[in-house]
């Protein structure tokens, strides 16, 4: 795990290379699209995957976003733009990975089901800090909705953003920041 180390600045769409670089515990700044999704929009595009249909977005190399933004302020092109629970996805992520996402954002941990379809398809799921809401919507330089528009702010929507700050949580090894930070405290 990084102690204060320099953030990576990663640009979408990732690469493998860039994915393999990453490790638990680093500090990323992604700059270039994230698509947002949350459970509903999950869901129908695992449905859609199931009934053969093809996806209102192609997914190899991309980063989806747990968000719901809020209504923009005059001059912004999203309000608040906070991580949603990433367990609420865990039943949907295997299905997006093996059509070729290489990123995550949300918070808090993830089940072992995905953090093993996350080595599998060399994928990395970032945390985003809770409570910074309107900080991170602030990264955001422009949002248009994508997909799914009946689903309000849980559209997919296609975010431009500069320098948005990340941790790793889960790296394609099977490492794990949230157990590595418990190890780390019980030493002390």
């Amino acid at each position: 795990m990084s102690e204060l180390a320099e953030p990576t600045s990663l640009v979408t769409p990732l690469v493998d290379e860039a994915v393999a670089s990453l490790v638990a515990g680093d500090l990323a700044l992604i700059s270039g699209v994230l698509y947002t999704a949350r459970d509903a929009a999950h869901e129908r595009l695992v449905r859609m995957l199931e009934r053969g249909e093809a996806l209102p977005i192609d997914l190899r190399g991309q980063v989806i976003y747990y968000c719901g933004p809020t209504p923009p302020r005059p001059g912004r092109p999203i309000g608040a733009a906070g991580p949603t629970t990433a367990t609420r996805m865990d039943p949907y992520t295997p299905a997006l990975l093996a059509q070729g996402v290489k990123g995550l954002i949300g918070k808090g941990r993830r089940n072992s089901t995905v953090r093993d379809a996350l080595r599998v398809h060399r994928c990395v799921y970032f945390a985003a800090i809770e409570g910074t809401a309107a900080l991170l919507g602030q990264r955001v330089q422009a949002a248009d909705v994508i997909a799914f528009a009946d689903l309000g702010p849980e559209a997919i929507y296609r975010f431009v953003v500069d320098r948005f700050p990340v941790v790793v949580a889960n790296d394609m090894y099977g490492r794990d920041v949230y157990e590595l930070g418990r190890a780390r405290y019980a030493r002390v």
